[in-house]
């Protein structure tokens, strides 16, 4: 696995950097050599947080932990992507997906005071998949909601968390 590791707010030092590659690198079976690891550690006052981000075959597993110790966030960190891998590694090699994730992140500013304030932008291409793998990619990143490309209609789907570990799927109507 290659590991992307940056900070914000806080110099990486190699311990670290020692820590990450020691708590990261146990799920190196789970993927292959080439696997990009994005690591990003950031201090704000007494919160110290790390999102860890592995972008796998059109899936994205992600995590992000805040302590106040940061040895103890890459330890939680650690423990909840390998959670989900082992919850989630059947379904995702039955269904035998390809393509390549790409995600764009657009940041943008607006001057104006009346306007509605856009503070950011998402642009990722989407994958024809069905309802289920969309819950598991939504599961996967931790999200209340996800947008997907229906492989069965072609059209462009949501599918959400419920109360009572329900999911919902929203279906334009034209």
């Amino acid at each position: 696995m290659r590991y992307v590791i940056t900070g914000r707010n806080i110099d990486v030092t190699e311990g670290l950097k020692a820590a990450i590659y020691e708590k990261i690198g146990k799920l190196e079976r789970y993927f292959a050599e080439d696997t990009e690891v994005l690591v990003t550690l950031s201090v704000e006052k007494d919160r110290q947080k790390i999102e860890v981000t592995i972008p796998v075959k059109g899936k994205v597993i992600r995590s992000e932990q805040v302590s106040s110790d940061m040895y103890v966030a890459i330890d939680l960190v650690e423990e909840i992507i390998e959670r989900q891998l082992k919850k989630y590694k059947t379904k995702i090699v039955d269904k035998k997906q390809s393509g390549v994730f790409t995600e764009e992140y657009v940041e943008k500013d607006f001057e104006e005071e009346d306007a509605i304030k856009i503070v950011r932008s998402k642009r990722f291409g989407l994958k024809p998949m069905d309802a289920e793998e969309a819950c598991i990619q939504m599961e996967l990143l931790g999200h209340s909601f996800y947008v997907f490309r229906n492989a069965d209609t072609d059209e462009v789907n949501v599918v959400y968390k419920r109360k009572g570990n329900t999911y919902g799927l929203i279906e334009p109507e034209y």
